[in-house]
């Protein structure tokens, strides 16, 4: 027993979906599919508003922002996915383990605090129009995108480095089908509390304050929208809101699930469901959900294939 203990973990093996080998193809191909959707629509997303000048406003600048940040967390996660639909050997070395969790960590952050900016710019141009330009300026989109982007690196940083506080010399195989933070802590041989408190913390922060921020600032906008005397301009402020509530709504309530329930083996497929919507499929949804209904991008988008017809 005290050779075992001593012998330290330096890969782990992502169980993954423990399903038929049939299965295993026709999910590689679903999740491929989601994939390079997911792949051209952020990209086609952040290319589009840098090419057209009439997207240069802050609402558009925090939406490629934010695809940037699907960009990167989603390609973490799905391109080692993949492989192991194809490949019996499901190995990952601790250091690419920690490096996918860490810049996971760090965009799936960004994400929310994201989220709360364009909120924030949502609530400036409803309720304050006529102080839009001069409050949501330049600086301040910067400042809260930079901000953004800290909080998730301060996030990721913070966990990971107290990752390396720990012992694996267990067993290393990981009950999901990346490595995420939860189901890496209950291999270790270590006391982990300190680690799960810190997690908790972090997790309830990053999720109570932009949760918070962003109820506020719909209740404001749905008491500035309906003191509006014109019902196409209600319809035009509901229209403008919609794709972000769209967007909000289905990203906190995966992330609070996955994040904020109990543990338990039970829970643990349910989890790895929790985590594939999140992680694959809302950084597919999140470009159409702004591209369908918003009338500027679809204009855009018409403009662009003219030119290039």
């Amino acid at each position: 027993m005290t050779n075992r203990n001593n012998t330290r973990v330096t890969e782990f093996i992502l169980l993954g979906f423990v399903v038929q080998q049939e299965l295993q193809y026709v999910l590689f191909l679903v999740f491929l599919v989601i994939y390079m959707t997911s792949l051209m629509g952020n990209v086609g997303m952040i290319l589009l508003i840098k090419l057209d000048a009439r997207l240069h406003t802050p609402m558009y600048f925090f939406l490629q922002n934010l695809a940037v940040a699907d960009l990167f967390y989603t390609s973490a996660i799905t391109p080692k996915t993949l492989l192991n639909f194809l490949v019996s050997d499901k190995s990952i070395s601790f250091s690419a383990c920690v490096m996918q969790l860490y810049v996971y960590g760090i965009f799936v952050t960004s994400e929310l605090f994201l989220l709360a900016a364009m909120a924030i710019d949502r609530y400036v141009a409803i309720c304050n129009p006529l102080r839009y330009s001069v409050v949501m300026s330049q600086r301040v989109c910067i400042l809260l995108v930079t901000g953004s982007f800290f909080m998730g690196s301060l996030n990721a940083t913070t966990n990971v480095g107290f990752l390396f506080s720990l012992s694996f010399c267990n067993s290393n195989i990981i009950n999901h089908f990346f490595c995420d933070l939860p189901p890496i802590l209950t291999l270790s041989c270590s006391n982990i509390s300190f680690n799960v408190m810190l997690l908790i913390i972090f997790v309830g922060f990053n999720l109570s304050s932009t949760l918070l921020v962003v109820f506020f600032s719909y209740i404001y906008i749905l008491a500035a929208i309906l003191r509006m005397p014109s019902a196409s301009g209600r319809r035009k402020a509901f229209s403008t809101c919609a794709s972000h509530f769209i967007a909000v709504t289905i990203f906190y309530g995966t992330l609070s699930y996955m994040y904020l329930q109990p543990s338990s083996s039970e829970t643990e497929e349910n989890d790895k469901l929790s985590s594939v919507f999140y992680g694959i499929v809302i950084p597919m949804l999140n470009p159409l959900i702004y591209s369908l209904r918003n009338k500027e991008v679809k204009e855009a988008v018409k403009l662009l294939l003219k030119r290039c017809s």
